[in-house]
């Protein structure tokens, strides 16, 4: 399978740039690392394999195609839509409640 282009919108770029400056005032460098690794490791995930993010938001909402995935350790989810060409990423939102994953 090819993997699609990763095209986060401009609100998704600012969410992204919130949380690495959080990480690293609040926690680390180390911390804020560790938040970008976890963010490419989903947008590699989701490039390969969209249809695995979960839909529930999509049913939710009565919105058709928006799917989510959350990112490893971190209280983060991204929602993004699948298109021909590319996966549109709306936002990357940090949640506060958990993911599935433990924090840290």
């Amino acid at each position: 399978m090819t993997a699609k282009r990763i095209v986060p919108r401009e609100l998704a770029n600012r969410d992204v740039d919130e949380a690495i400056a959080y990480y690293l005032h609040e926690p680390s460098e180390e911390v804020a690392l560790g938040f970008v690794d976890a963010l490419e490791r989903a947008y590699r995930h989701i490039s390969r394999h969209p249809a695995s993010g979960s839909s529930r938001y999509a049913v939710e909402l009565n919105l058709p195609g928006p799917r989510s995935w959350p990112l490893r350790r971190f209280p983060h989810i991204v929602f993004y839509i699948e298109t021909k060409g590319c996966i549109d990423v709306w936002r990357v939102w940090s949640c506060p409640y958990p993911t599935g994953q433990a924090a840290g």
